[in-house]
């Protein structure tokens, strides 16, 4: 037997696939998709009322000597804010974050100072950068050791117990 191709005549740009899948069973497909995703929604909402529900039953009993909490409690007026210790909430975070780096800008770069009874005062960056490469750094003697004396070596010699041995 042979394979023979149907062919029909009537209008060959208007022919489809028999084989595709018909426009009834896409829909059909979708509307259930719809419904079952609208039943799990209300399984669930019905199981979280379930769940909160038994949570609330079995709540242990509060102390008698409790007292109950009156009024928003969410809100705070200014009298109570000064009350709370540092650091406090932040009302608005970008504002309050750029005024503490400008302040720390101009604390970097400026002059000030820091303890005046003790006479500590602070410099900018730059001119303590300045000042540094232009003496250097300042050194502490090492604890328990005698600084060496100008012009004389023999001093250091017989304070050198190694250079005895030799």
């Amino acid at each position: 037997m042979s394979e023979e191709t149907k062919h029909h005549d009537s209008n060959a740009e208007m022919q489809f696939e028999h084989q595709d899948m018909r426009p009834g069973s896409v829909y059909a497909f979708l509307i259930g998709l719809a419904v079952a995703g609208i039943v799990i929604y209300f399984v669930l909402w019905g199981f979280y009322n379930l769940m909160e529900a038994y949570e609330n039953r079995h709540q242990p009993r509060q102390n008698p000597l409790v007292q109950p909490a009156t009024g928003e409690t969410r809100t705070v007026s200014p009298e109570e804010v000064t009350k709370f210790p540092q650091p406090r909430l932040e009302k608005n975070e970008r504002l309050e974050i750029n005024d503490f780096l400008l302040q720390q800008e101009q604390t970097l770069n400026s002059y000030g100072w820091v303890d005046q009874k003790a006479g500590v005062v602070r410099i900018p960056v730059e001119r303590a950068m300045q000042l540094i490469a232009q003496r250097g750094l300042p050194t502490i003697p090492r604890v328990g050791t005698v600084p060496p004396a100008e012009g004389s070596t023999q001093q250091s010699e017989t304070s050198n117990p190694a250079s005895k041995k030799q």
